[in-house]
């Protein structure tokens, strides 16, 4: 009897790990972070969570004076893995956001997108939905075959917009983590190189300039694109 032990991989090659990347699209521009250029804009950004909600399941923050924000700009600046970048918006050149490359493993093809936070005036809008799809799209386009999310278990929102950016769920890793103190359950989810060609068609639809009116309101949503693509879905939500 033939033993099964994985489908051979044929002229696969490591892909290459983020460096130097400045992603262009049509409402952001997505740089590697910088003190100098981008710290203080984006305190500032950051500011308006009066609350400090954006940093509820995140490793850091809430920070409580530009000066905590500076060090842990200095700590992230220059690290390779995780790789971050900024999110600009393009129609006034200003930071709103940051995301990150991280658990980056050439040797196994994959690669996993977190440290996601949007300021306020980022949240729900076609820039953050765009600085996304530019990640992934590096991802695969520079031959990854596996892009992962996750995220704590109780962070509903982040669970949502997975769902929404097309990925599958694949499970719940039980105390998989100590964050500031707390247990974290991880939920998980991935797109793979076999699925993402149907589902960059999705964004590019989703994105293109004729899908939304002059007050710029979307006419197909997202989500109605990507849900026919999903196997796995998310039975939380």
């Amino acid at each position: 009897m033939e033993r099964k032990i994985g489908e051979l991989l044929v002229n696969w090659n490591s892909p290459p790990t983020p460096k130097n990347l400045n992603l262009n699209g049509l409402h952001v521009s997505l740089n590697p972070i910088s003190l100098e250029k981008h710290a203080i804009q984006l305190y500032n950004q950051y500011k308006q969570d009066k609350d400090g909600i954006i940093w509820d399941y995140m490793g850091v923050g809430p920070f409580q004076n530009f000066r905590q924000f500076e060090e842990w700009v200095k700590s992230i600046e220059n690290k390779h893995d995780p790789y971050f970048v900024t999110i600009t918006k393009n129609e006034d050149n200003i930071p709103y956001g940051l995301a990150s490359y991280m658990r980056i493993k050439p040797q196994d093809s994959c690669i996993e997108v977190g440290n996601i936070s949007y300021s306020p005036s980022l949240q729900n809008t076609t820039h953050a939905t765009e600085a996304m799809y530019l990640m992934m799209n590096w991802a695969f386009d520079n031959g990854y075959r596996r892009y992962e999310w996750k995220c704590n278990s109780l962070n509903k929102k982040s669970r949502r917009a997975a769902q929404r950016l097309g990925f599958n769920f694949e499970g719940v890793f039980h105390q998989h983590m100590i964050v500031k103190g707390r247990n974290r359950d991880t939920a998980w989810f991935s797109i793979t190189d076999n699925n993402w060609p149907k589902l960059k068609k999705c964004f590019d639809k989703y994105l293109d300039a004729q899908n939304f009116n002059l007050n710029k309101v979307q006419k197909i949503s997202l989500s109605s694109l990507t849900k026919k693509l999903i196997a796995n879905k998310d039975p939380s939500l």
